[in-house]
């Protein structure tokens, strides 16, 4: 039987996975029905902990909010000219009731919101119950809403939200498989249909904080390239068109990926495979709607006679993963180092093939599996 402390953050777990709608239920910037996401058993911290800067998914009492800036801006124009000229070090705030509707100009002008070198954009997410300043487009092609176009930026306290949440299965069918399972109409028919991201870059050291982003097709955050990135105290749902669907995609770089929450997404965190790709996830939350394999690294180049090279490194850490109907970790090869996946908590009841995979770790899949939570009520350590 668990311990008492075990018990009660299994409580304050199941009580925060509750059906999260597609818009925010409770407007406070919080993410709705969060408790308690960790169990200690015999000493040792299991699953995700909140840390000094406040709740896991960020909001209400996130300790790092910005309340002010340089720039105070409520419209795309006023927006759009602040970010032109802004220069490093400067912060270009949003007032917290804008309500950015990009939605015309992405269709028309093909708009992007670019954030220059050093500069921080600013929204009050969790400020005095403020959901934060809302950024958004439905033109299904915005590609991206948000680029940055140089190092050291920051993107905090934002809900940015974009065109489709729908998980559009019955595209997928038709050009991968029909009914039968006959092949369908391919990746060319696949890709007819527009898919959007929120923000991208290619430039290192990313930070993106306390935002709230949903209804990206192909990623909420696509690290293209970089090393260094931040991303940490996010809500991040609503992210599940079939066949794409990454809340945070890794590209050619590093990140530390750590105290978001995440939800009704296709998959939470996805890297490329590239040779580069490595990150670090820790102290994350996936609640219960997760539609596939929460974490994962591609495959990259092939290796003669053996797995594929999956990466560079990938470290999974005190994260908690409440979608046991799902795998949690699949990594498509080898990654050059390693990987490592440990003192997690998982829902599912014991280790295997449908919790991580490859399986059984070790040998030439260089992945160590070890010391982690089982059992979503009374979690075993294996």
């Amino acid at each position: 039987m668990p311990d008492m402390v075990t018990a009660i953050a299994i409580m304050t777990l199941l009580a925060g996975m509750a059906s999260i709608a597609w818009s925010a239920v409770d407007k406070t910037g919080a993410v709705p029905g969060m408790g308690q996401t960790w169990v200690e058993i015999d000493g040792q911290v299991y699953g995700a902990k909140p840390d000094e800067r406040g709740p896991i998914g960020g909001g209400e009492g996130y300790t790092c909010i910005i309340t002010d800036g340089d720039f105070r801006v409520r419209t795309v124009d006023e927006l759009r000219d602040a970010l032109a000229k802004a220069t490093p070090g400067q912060v270009v705030f949003v007032e917290p009731d804008a309500d950015m509707d990009c939605t015309t100009l992405a269709y028309a002008e093909k708009l992007v919101l670019e954030v220059p070198e050093g500069v921080t954009l600013a929204g009050d997410r969790g400020h005095n119950r403020s959901p934060g300043a809302m950024i958004y487009s439905d033109t299904f092609a915005t590609q991206p809403l948000i680029r940055v176009l140089g190092p050291n930026v920051r993107i905090t306290g934002l809900c940015i939200r974009g065109p489709d949440p729908k998980e559009r299965a019955d595209h997928w069918l038709r050009s991968f498989a029909d009914s039968e399972g006959k092949l369908g109409l391919g990746h060319k028919y696949y890709y007819k249909f527009p898919t959007s991201e929120g923000i991208t870059t290619e430039y290192p050291s990313l930070e993106v904080d306390n935002c709230e982003l949903s209804g990206w097709s192909h990623s909420a955050i696509f690290l293209l390239r970089g090393k260094d990135q931040r991303i940490h105290h996010n809500y991040i749902h609503h992210v599940r068109f079939k066949g794409l669907g990454y809340a945070v995609c890794v590209g050619s770089g590093t990140a530390l990926i750590t105290h978001n929450v995440f939800d009704y997404n296709l998959h939470s965190i996805a890297g490329t495979g590239g040779p580069s790709d490595g990150y670090e996830a820790c102290n994350n939350v996936d609640l219960q709607h997760i539609a596939s394999n929460s974490y994962d690294m591609h495959a990259g180049h092939r290796r003669s006679g053996g797995l594929a090279v999956a990466g560079d490194w990938v470290k999974i850490h005190h994260n908690t993963f409440g979608s046991a109907h799902v795998p949690a970790v699949i990594i498509g090869g080898a990654p050059a180092k390693s990987a490592t996946v440990e003192r997690n908590w998982f829902h599912h009841e014991a280790p295997g093939q449908s919790v991580v995979s490859p399986w059984p770790p070790g040998g030439e899949t260089h992945l160590e599996c070890r010391d982690n939570a089982y059992g979503p009520t009374a979690p075993k350590v294996e």
